[in-house]
């Protein structure tokens, strides 16, 4: 009996240490359900996300609704409607062997993407004008890092002649789980910014400079963001606090 009693205890050890190890591994995959957005005036806004198993059929918040198509497991159409003024933009996404190569708002912009042996990503916007003219807008580089949009560098090609502006934007992370890294395609479009990324974006710096006869005029703005994050390591609660988009508390639900 007493070596029955051993044999269950030590049975019962294991399975716990397998349960530990398992939680310390992190293997929980979640898919964000709803986002509570609180003003610091006190004015909230509910945002709800809708999915087909991994893939997401829609985003509906109190001012705007966004709505996926996909094909092939890659998401290929986006329909984005303001619910303000009821106006309606659709973007297509075009795919080749699996890397984004086209996004296009139609009637709007075209924006192409050419994915580099270094692992960066060169893309050039477009503005499209009458007749389906294409009017060069800007050109730039995607840096990427352990799954995370690190760096964004543009030019402007639409500015005076003799003038250079540029523009560029770098992403600092956390080592936690993006809540929406989990959307079946989602990391494919890079016209996502840092939402795509693996991780959750904590500072922002923002850097533009306009040069025109050796003078250089140059700026730098940072946005910050904090985080509370469950057991399995997803943000629950995110506050931000900046100059020029005031305080502003996000809540996940998952």
């Amino acid at each position: 009996m007493k070596k029955t009693n051993y044999i269950f205890w030590l049975l019962s050890i294991f399975l716990l240490t397998l349960y530990s190890c398992s939680n310390d591994n992190d293997d929980s995959v979640k898919l964000l359900k709803k986002v509570v957005e609180t003003s610091e005036e006190g004015i909230s806004e509910t945002t709800l996300f809708t999915y087909d198993g991994n893939e997401i059929v829609n985003i509906d918040g109190d001012k705007k609704r966004t709505d996926f198509t996909y094909t092939d497991g890659l998401i290929t159409k986006v329909v984005m409607l303001n619910k303000t003024n009821q106006l309606q933009e659709t973007i297509e996404y075009s795919y080749l062997e699996g890397k984004l190569v086209e996004a296009e708002s139609l009637g709007n912009y075209r924006v192409k993407y050419i994915h580099n042996s270094d692992k960066t990503v060169s893309y050039v916007k477009f503005e499209i004008g009458s007749g389906n003219q294409e009017v060069k807008e800007y050109h730039g580089v995607l840096y990427f890092e352990n799954e995370n949009l690190i760096k964004e560098e543009r030019i402007l090609d639409n500015t005076a002649p003799g003038v250079l502006s540029k523009y560029s934007i770098s992403f600092d992370y956390d080592s936690k789980h993006n809540p929406l890294y989990n959307i079946s395609g989602y990391k494919k479009l890079l016209d996502y910014n840092e939402e795509m990324s693996s991780n959750n974006n904590l500072i922002s710096t923002v850097i533009t400079s306009v040069s025109q006869d050796d003078q250089i005029i140059s700026s730098a703005r940072f946005y910050k963001k904090s985080y509370t994050y469950d057991l399995d390591n997803y943000p629950f609660e995110q506050v931000s606090e900046n100059g020029n988009t005031g305080y502003l508390k996000t809540e996940y639900f998952y």
